[in-house]
């Protein structure tokens, strides 16, 4: 018997190229994630955001007020999308994520510029995510130049000479000092849960499937969604303690702090979980093997990562990207954990984001018990 043999090695090859061509889901995965991948990192991610949402607090509304705002509204980094009254109205737009920035301008600011007592006008950035706000806050010198320049000319150019005729000071709140890991770790949370629940849950239920004894139970009056609660609430407890530990550990390490609502995070968590593993428990009624789940799986955590706004600024992406984002469940308890941990936040701030996870667990709960099968195959 020769060593090698062509027309053997031949036989080993024909035989593997039909097994990949019968198994659909690992080919389209080897052709799906690649596709992925190229598309989201060449379109969906962009590291320097515009067009972040900004308030103003108008107490003047001199023409250098105006020409200010003119200057942040053209440069592509700030859009103005309303008014505040007061600066407790203004923080509680940051912590709740309806705006990124609030510029305060201070009563006679145009008066005061004028008169060269030099006022000094507030910016208040939602600096949690030191990405998103940096390049915006960079900006802000070019900017207000350019209104200076606009405005304090003819009569009025003696106010625009050095030094500058006001300051710029910019409040960042949430996390002044910018640490990468303030922003990163409360996420990734969320990340953690959604890896370990899904390929938990999808590859647990297979295998019985694969083992036979899912026949046993099929057999049983059992009801659908009396067998996926019984999947399913198990892996709860391996939640709680993944949390407790993570939570301790992000404290310990990185002096991440907790100053929100502790039952807004309880109740966030414990939905959050739920959806995960109501979303395995669909994945298991798609797939007929372990290797199956686990491809699925990650396919569903990928886009999790790149498009939730785990890794880059979710303000950042098109609008296409953020309408795939926002239908991602692990988007708005990345939202949830980092107003909560981040902004002292409390059910007021994330009940839109609890009721986008209500609405994505039911439509996942009704899909995943119409595909539940009474009888095998």
């Amino acid at each position: 018997m020769s060593l090698f043999s062509v027309s053997r090695f031949l036989a080993v090859l024909m035989k593997e190229f039909i097994q990949m061509r019968r198994d659909r889901v690992t080919f389209a995965m080897m052709i799906g994630v690649p596709l992925m991948q190229l598309v989201l990192f060449g379109y969906a991610i962009n590291t320097d955001p515009r067009h972040l949402p900004t308030l103003v607090e108008m107490a003047d509304d001199g023409p250098l007020s105006r020409a200010v705002i003119a200057a942040m509204d053209s440069s592509d980094y700030f859009d103005f999308v309303g008014t505040v009254s007061s600066r407790a109205e203004g923080d509680r737009a940051l912590r709740d994520g309806t705006a990124s920035f609030v510029v305060v301008f201070p009563p006679d600011f145009h008066r005061d510029v004028v008169r060269g007592l030099h006022p000094a006008l507030l910016v208040a950035a939602d600096a949690s995510d030191p990405t998103a706000a940096g390049g915006a806050v960079a900006a802000l010198s070019g900017i207000v130049q350019t209104a200076i320049d606009q405005t304090l000319d003819g009569p009025l150019d003696f106010a625009a000479g050095a030094p500058a005729p006001f300051s710029v000071t910019v409040h960042r709140h949430f996390n002044a000092e910018g640490e990468t890991s303030t922003y990163v770790v409360p996420g990734l949370l969320g990340i953690i849960l959604s890896m370990t629940m899904i390929m938990i849950t999808a590859v647990a239920i297979v295998r019985e499937t694969e083992r036979g004894t899912m026949e046993a139970l099929i057999a049983t009056p059992v009801r659908p969604l009396e067998v996926m609660l019984g999947k399913i609430l198990p892996y709860v407890i391996v939640a709680y303690v993944q949390t407790l530990i993570f939570l301790f550990a992000a404290g310990l390490l990185f002096a991440i702090p907790f100053v929100g609502s502790g039952w807004a995070f309880f109740a966030a968590f414990n939905l959050f979980v739920l959806v995960n593993l109501a979303l395995g428990f669909l994945i298991s009624t798609l797939v007929r093997s372990q290797m199956q789940a686990m491809q699925i799986s990650f396919f569903l955590i990928l886009p999790s990562v790149l498009l939730s706004g785990f890794m880059f600024p979710f303000a950042g992406m098109p609008g296409w990207a953020q309408a795939l984002g926002n239908a991602i469940p692990a988007t708005h308890f990345l939202r949830i954990t980092r107003k909560i941990m981040l902004k002292g936040a409390g059910l007021a701030e994330i009940r839109g984001d609890i009721g986008a996870l209500v609405v994505i667990m039911a439509i996942i709960v009704l899909v995943a018990l119409r595909r539940y099968r009474q009888t095998l195959d």
